[in-house]
This record gives C-alpha cells, structure tokens and sequence, in this order.
C-alpha cells in the first residue's frame, strides 16, 4: 500500500506518533476479526469497522485508504457468514455505513495528498529562494575560517528574512549579516536586494560605510518597487526594516564593525566570550530618519590569532524553551571544545535545537570566523 511519509525534520516522538497512527486501521480490522472468530463473537463488533478507512485516510493515499475500505468489507463478509447472520438488514446497514464512510475517506485523502505536494513544492521554491540570500561559506577566506549554519523555523512553506554572506575583497574578509522584519516573500526581497548590494559595493568600496550607505540604497530602491497588494497590512510597508552588521577583516589583528540595529556579535578569546557592543547605537536600515546628522562611523577592537568571533541573528538569543528561558548563549559558547569553526558552530547548533526541543519560533543564522595568521596579542578592549 502507499503509505504517506512522514514530514523531514520532524522530531522522534511525532514519527512514533505517526508510526502508531498508521497502524491503528489494521489493529481495528486484526481486534473484529479475532472477536469474531472466537467465542467472544456476542459482542457488537460491526461499527467498529467503518472507522478503519476514516484512520487510514490521515495517514495512506487515496489507494491505501480505498485498499482499506475493501479489506474492512471483507472483514465484515467473513465474519457474517460465520456467524450466519449473512442477508440480515444489520449487515446491510454495517456495509452501507463503511461505503459512505470509504467514499469520503478517499475523497479526503485524494484532497490531502494533492495539498502536500504543492506544499513540498512551495517549500522547494522556498529553498531555492533562500539559498540564494543564504549561500553557503566556503571553509577558508583569506586570513580567517569561516563556518555558517541556518536553521529555519516550524512554519510550513514560509521564508524568512535572515541573511548572511562573506566575501574575500582587495580590502579583507567582509562579512554582513541582517535580519529583515517580517517572513515571506516580502522579506526575502529586501533581503536579496540588501545582499546583492553587498556583494558588489564590497569589491570597489574601500570605505566600510559606503557599503552600508550602498546597502541601505538598495533597500530603498526595493520598498519604492514593492506593490503594496502583496502585504497583507498596507501598513506593513512604512514598519519594514532590516537590522545589518558589517564586518572586515584585515591582516592587521583588527575587526571593523558597523552595526545597524543588530545584535552585537561575540568574540571568543582564551575560553571568555565577550560582546562587542556598539558605542553610539544606529537605527536599523530603513529608519534613516531616525539615524541623525552625523556619519556613520566604524568601530574597531582586537582580532587576534585563535580568536573567534559568532555573529549571527536574534532567532538565536531569543530562542526560549519550554520554561520560557531564553538560549544561554554566552554560557554555551565558553562550554564549548571544539577543533575547527564547523565543529564549533555544529555543536552551537545541537545546544540550541536541545534547548528549544527543536520548536524554534524564529529563523536563526550563524557565521563563525576565526582568526588564523598573524597579529600580536592585545588587550580585549575597543581600539582606537
């Protein structure tokens, strides 16, 4: 028989659940059969055939489910003539109940199925949407090694707006990550065009400000172009925003940064975790009547050999469990031992998905880089 799969990345106790759920059909079929043919067969077992379709709908397609049906009627011959009650109206009813109930069953399977194929499909036209905001770091650029991990949360076929991207320019390593407010299609849009600017100002932009002034642009010239039709609020146009830090890295032990309304990112040196916070804190891009006269100026602090340093999106700190707390990530990262970046961020990844039981109600994006040549030790203090 066809049997409906069970969705990927479900947890171990909703694939028992299904396993069980799946098999009660034939449980029910395998108890009226038995009752039937034994000396219990007094007891009234006929309308516990017609749910045996129903059951097998929520899990089989319409030919499992219709193979069902057929098997629950045959249950139902066997056990008349056995019990010599064949022609009696009773088993008529009996058989009357189970067509009508396999009729609609089928029908409903048929209607279920066809819905989780254009979901798988949707969700691949998401995926496809998202790898291109989220392509995957290579393991090693320039003077760094880099590991990224994107996890996305429950919620069917619909796309977030976190972004992520690292390129290796004649200036450094750049790196950018953002998070745009709201899900769909909307916000993968902003954050495409916010990246594509990226991706090109980094390579002829000596100054880390103009990338973002070139990025914020971008962003301006996509919210002008989006038709307000496809938001579901029209109100929803004037509260957009994307949060953005800018990063570079050079060969001179440093990091500049510039953060537009986005969680700082932390620094790992000799097992201690710090925040590298802004000091003068900027207005998300989108807001920039609310970001001042003054320039935008870049922060820098140490990056030393060994250092690693995690920047990554709010679906992260703001993860909570079952008991409303949030993920203890400063905690986490100075618990963890690990050799290589990927390792490291692999087991950043397994902490949050235990802490949040893999219910994450946010989109959650990484990028560690860790210093690999050159720079002599500092104190951890801002520079400059």
């Amino acid at each position: 028989m066809r049997f409906m799969r069970a969705a990927p990345g479900v947890s171990g106790r909703n694939q028992t659940l299904f396993a069980i759920t799946r098999c009660l059909p034939f449980l029910v079929l395998a108890a009226v059969l038995g009752i039937e043919l034994s000396p219990a067969h007094t007891l009234y077992t006929g309308p516990l055939l017609s749910p045996a379709p129903a059951l097998a709908a929520v899990t089989m397609g319409p030919v499992g489910t219709g193979r069902v049906a057929v098997l629950a009627g045959a249950v139902s011959a066997i056990t008349a003539i056995h019990n010599d009650a064949w022609g009696t109206p009773q088993v008529y009813t009996n058989l009357l109940a189970l067509l009508v109930v396999a009729v609609a069953s089928v029908a409903t399977s048929a209607v279920r199925v066809r819905r989780d194929r254009e979901l798988a499909h949707i969700r691949r036209i998401a995926e496809v949407s998202q790898n291109v905001v989220l392509r995957p770091l290579p393991a090693r650029m320039g003077v760094v090694n880099t590991a990224s991990v994107y996890l996305a949360a429950e919620r069917g076929a619909q796309i977030g707006g976190d972004l992520y991207e690292a390129m290796c320019t004649r200036y450094g390593v750049r790196l950018i990550v953002g998070d745009v407010r709201g899900k769909g299609l909307a916000a993968v849009r902003s954050a495409a065009a916010v990246v594509g600017a990226f991706r090109e100002a980094v390579h002829y932009e000596q100054d880390l400000a103009e990338v973002m002034h070139r990025c914020a642009a971008a962003l301006a010239r996509e919210y002008e172009l989006l038709d307000r039709s496809q938001l579901q609020d029209p109100q929803e146009l004037e509260e957009q925003f994307v949060t953005v830090l800018l990063a570079q890295v050079t060969d001179d032990s440093l990091v500049q940064l510039i953060n537009r309304g986005h969680p700082p990112p932390l620094v790992m040196r000799e097992g201690e975790v710090r925040s590298l916070d802004p000091a003068r804190p900027l207005p998300p891009l989108g807001l920039e009547e609310f970001l001042g006269p003054s320039a935008i100026g870049v922060e820098t602090f140490p990056f030393l050999t060994g250092d690693r340093l995690l920047l990554h999106t709010d679906g992260v700190i703001e993860a909570r469990n079952n008991d409303n707390e949030f993920f203890p990530l400063h905690r986490t990262m100075e618990t963890l031992d690990r050799a290589t970046p990927s390792e490291y961020l692999d087991g950043l990844r397994h902490a949050l998905v235990r802490h949040t039981e893999g219910r994450l109600a946010d989109d959650a994006a990484m990028v560690l880089i860790e210093r690999d040549t050159g720079g002599a030790d500092r104190p951890f203090r801002r520079a400059g």
